[in-house]
């Protein structure tokens, strides 16, 4: 898939959980998703995106996919 639609599908889950009353949950909730629903090839292809700086990724979106990288290593 082309890291521009996995962008905008990053930002768009990450706009759902910004309305989190805690921004650790929002976090948490977007890289439970991302582990539950997205193939492992894409996983791999946003977080490498992260990695080279996560041009188009929102702020939030950004820390999700972080916590995911790091939820992956484990």
């Amino acid at each position: 898939m082309n890291i521009e639609r996995l962008v905008a599908m990053v930002n768009d889950i990450a706009r759902y959980f910004a309305s989190e009353p805690d921004h650790a949950t929002g976090v948490a909730g977007i890289a439970d998703h991302l582990k539950r629903f997205w193939e492992p090839g894409m996983r791999r292809q946003i977080v490498a995106h992260l990695q080279e700086g996560g041009e188009g990724l929102d702020a939030l979106a950004k820390l999700g996919v972080q916590r995911l990288a790091e939820l992956d290593t484990k």
